[in-house]
């Protein structure tokens, strides 16, 4: 059973002109959505990870306001498409997006945009690669630039914050989940998403996939390596940020995953691996997964490293 899921006038706020001036102030913009997905399964089921979440549609789309600069409304509008049919399973996607207070000097209600467009067919038949829930939450909170995502797995983190415009490095020690990564990115027009596979767990004095103070982000999700944590706060340029979630000790007790207790973080643990950054948020306990149905118990923390102290001034 093919239907519809319609969203009429979600207003948000965006930064979108083709002046300068236009995008230094977000503006008020409008959205309407017709997205076209299979609704036997929910139907049966009555689950909602069954279907299309249109509250994380709606999610996606402020965030996507919140971090995408375009110069024009086609390029915001790529971007929604991009991310509704790579995180969601739809098949085809009516969008009309545009400015309520447009710069123009006669009067006019709004000046946008429609598009009328099927899943890609490089999509058909993949599963959507919804990023995790704390990573929505918080993308408004990671500078724009250069990200590494570590331990990347399929890649669900890189291709989101790919898609948002960041100049994401992956790497991770799978190799073919690496090369699959590559592929993607390439069949996506993705020029700022680049892999390498690396073996994270080596024994080693030398780690040279952590340059010192190159990244203004790292993401790191459901993985732990606990001697990692001193390169990836030197990794990080002075005010760069660190997003890390991971599995706490209740998990396993609670659910015994993941396998072994040991790639569990104790409590309070990821304060002290990481106390040399200054935490700009912190919650350990039970959470919301992506799929709104079942929760894990996880540490997240979303924290900056010091910006460089400001050189001494001579008196006068």
């Amino acid at each position: 059973m093919v239907g519809k899921i319609v969203i009429e006038r979600l207003e948000f706020q965006g930064r979108c002109g083709v002046t300068r001036e236009e995008r230094h102030r977000p503006q008020p913009l409008a959205l309407d959505l017709e997205l076209d997905c299979d609704m036997s399964s929910a139907a049966a089921s009555e689950k909602l990870a069954d279907t299309v979440d249109y509250a994380k549609v709606l999610e996606r789309v402020e965030a996507l306001g919140h971090t995408e600069d375009c110069a024009l409304l086609e390029r915001l509008a790529e971007r929604i498409l991009a991310v509704l049919f790579e995180e969601f399973p739809i098949e085809r996607v009516r969008l009309w997006l545009r400015k309520l207070a447009p710069p123009v000097a006669q009067t006019t209600a709004s000046v946008g945009l429609r598009i009328d467009r099927i899943r890609p067919a490089y999509l058909i038949g993949s599963q959507p690669l919804t990023p995790s829930r704390f990573l929505l939450q918080n993308i408004h909170r990671v500078p724009k630039g250069r990200v590494l995502d570590v331990a990347c797995g399929k890649g669900r983190h890189a291709l989101y914050l790919a898609n948002l415009g960041f100049d994401v490095e992956a790497i991770d020690r799978d190799a073919e989940a690496v090369f699959d990564l590559a592929s993607t990115a390439k069949q996506r027009n993705l020029p700022n998403l680049t892999v390498q596979t690396v073996d994270l767990e080596r024994a080693t004095d030398d780690r040279p996939e952590f340059p010192a103070n190159r990244y203004d982000a790292i993401v790191v999700c459901f993985y732990l390596h606990r001697p990692l944590f001193s390169w990836l706060v030197d990794a990080l340029k002075p005010n760069g940020v660190l997003l890390y979630e991971t599995f706490t000790i209740d998990n396993y007790r609670r659910h015994r995953h993941p396998r072994r207790w040991e790639f569990c973080l104790a409590h309070n643990e990821l304060l002290r691996l990481t106390s040399a950054l200054q935490v700009l948020s912190y919650d350990e306990g039970e959470h919301a997964t992506n799929s709104g149905v079942d929760t894990v118990f996880t540490a997240q923390l979303l924290a900056r490293k010091a910006a460089l102290p400001e050189p001494d001034r001579e008196p006068a």
